[in-house]
């Protein structure tokens, strides 16, 4: 035994020799990749199909900050160089830089100002409104969370524009039209909300998309809104459809850089000339809603007109355009979109019954496969439905501009996530609330700002104790709100083989969805 382990020991310095040439050999392969990444995020040029612009701005950069955050010593990101993004107009390639080694305080003084907002309001229900998740989202500056409960629901059921005719249409119905008049209700919340807080602009938004400030000076929104001329009430931002690559997708924000543009950013040759490609034999040009959504001025007499208009009570607003700024909508990013929006709607799977319960005929088809086919056949359906797997298809539409690649809310994204800024938050938050604590909660974070309790009947014309003039103005408001009806979700405009000319009226009525 002795004499074994004399024969397999070996000298002192045969040994440190070993040991260096093993650590020579681990730090050899991570060298040369820090190397490469170095030499293709600063040096180098990578090329998209559609630009061969430079992806970052030139050193000596002015700004120095994350754009749209507070440049509060708290917030100023310690790192070794400065960088700067350029062309954010320039959709079809990166524009955002890659800060590393961020370290971001969150004290109670942190008001972060997320590409220039100040305020979210968010409204939870389900899981969302569990505990656990309420608790993180509470924790965040800036996040006012709004609870579905029954005090709310009986507070909308006496609000204005429930008792009014123009969204009387969706009541009533299931799945996405219940949805619909959900976010509706919730709107007109939020608008009091954000009038007595004094913001001075608001914009609805679903949990599936983001804004996209393309067109700014600098990457912020708020910078954008500042921008347009005071006599603007409303800006329409058209929506991008995400168009994603591969069948498992986990983080649509974080792994989603190609969209399918909006009609309204498009030459209509290009548009036309193309359908039936980038249509790919679906109902519509885009899977779900085509008509982008809107961000309003908050001022008197503001109501919603649907989940994706704005309208006013006393005047027709001035609304604009954006010809470069977006909303990017991951609809069906993931696989699991498909089940998951199954298992939350009750409708039957036929043809007759699912137009009770969508706008969009995709959302239809949708539902039915998803509530009669098996894994395997679902996944079949999904990688040829939405699964953009043809390259060359690919490369074709985003050489003639129909898809674009926008990689800012990746890149912004990924810098949070290695910032810590994620973990930290969720390490910060109340591990857990006790049921009275969170009871506590909702019932603060609700009742902020009450909804006026006005009831249908109170509002009628003639009753105790009102004059002719308050009378005359109600009759004013009442008239002006019944001539505009709440506006859908609307699909693109459609082209049909039966026609030599586009259908170039948005498809309305019963096809559209959220």
């Amino acid at each position: 035994m002795a004499n074994h382990h004399r024969s397999n020991s070996l000298p002192p310095s045969t040994h440190s020799f070993l040991s260096k040439l093993l650590l020579f050999l681990t730090i050899l392969p991570l060298a040369l990749a820090t190397l490469a990444f170095v030499l293709q995020w600063r040096g180098g040029s990578v090329s998209d199909p559609t630009t061969a612009t430079s992806r970052w701005a030139p050193r000596g950069s002015r700004r120095e900050v994350f754009p749209g955050m507070e440049t509060s010593s708290s917030l100023l990101p310690k790192y070794h160089h400065s960088s700067n993004c350029i062309n954010l107009g320039r959709s079809s390639s990166p524009s955002f830089p890659y800060y590393r080694d961020w370290k971001f305080g969150f004290e109670d003084s942190l008001k972060p100002k997320v590409i220039g907002v100040t305020t979210f309001y968010l409204f939870v229900e389900g899981h969302a409104a569990s505990p656990n998740v309420s608790g993180v989202l509470e924790s965040i500056p800036g996040v006012k969370v709004i609870y579905r409960t029954k005090e709310l629901e009986e507070q909308q059921a006496k609000s204005r524009i429930w008792n009014e005719t123009w969204l009387s249409s969706f009541f009533y119905k299931p799945c996405n039209y219940e949805l619909f008049v959900k976010q509706s209700l919730n709107m007109e919340n939020a608008i009091f909300t954000a009038r007595d807080a004094g913001m001075d602009w608001i914009i609805h938004l679903d949990t599936d998309e983001l804004i996209y400030p393309a067109g700014a000076s600098e990457y912020s929104l708020r910078q954008l809104l500042r921008d347009l001329p005071s006599d603007v009430d409303l800006v329409v931002f058209p929506n991008y459809e995400s168009s994603v690559e591969r069948d498992d997708i986990k983080d649509p924000f974080g792994e989603v850089s190609m969209f399918k543009k909006n009609y309204d950013h498009l030459p209509k040759e290009t548009y036309f000339g193309l359908y039936r490609e980038a249509t790919r034999g679906n109902p519509n040009y885009f899977l779900t809603y085509g008509n982008g959504k809107e961000a309003a001025r908050v001022q008197d007499e503001l109501r919603p007109n649907g989940a994706h208009r704005w309208h006013n009570y006393m005047k027709t607003p001035n609304e604009i355009k954006l010809d470069n700024a977006a909303v990017l909508h991951y609809t069906y990013a993931k696989f699991s979109d498909l089940t998951s929006r199954r298992d939350r709607c009750g409708c039957k799977p036929t043809q007759e019954d699912v137009k009770r319960c969508f706008m969009l005929e995709f959302d239809r088809a949708a539902f039915i496969i998803a509530s009669t086919a098996t894994e395997e056949e679902l996944l079949h359906w999904y990688r040829e439905h939405v699964v953009w797997g043809d390259k060359d298809l690919r490369l074709k539409l985003l050489r003639k501009g129909i898809l674009t690649r926008i990689y800012t809310p990746m890149a912004i994204i990924q810098a949070l996530r290695e910032s810590g800024v994620f973990s930290s938050v969720i390490a910060n938050a109340p591990a857990t609330l006790s049921r009275d604590k969170f009871m506590s909660s909702i019932n603060s974070s609700n009742s902020s700002r009450d909804v006026p309790s006005v009831s249908f009947s109170s509002r009628k014309i003639g009753g105790e104790g009102e004059n002719k003039a308050s009378a005359r103005k109600l009759l004013k408001i009442e008239a002006m709100a019944a001539e505009v009806a709440a506006v859908p979700p609307l699909s693109p405009p459609v082209w049909t083989d039966n026609d030599r000319s586009p259908i170039v009226e948005r498809v309305a009525g019963g096809n559209s969805s959220i």
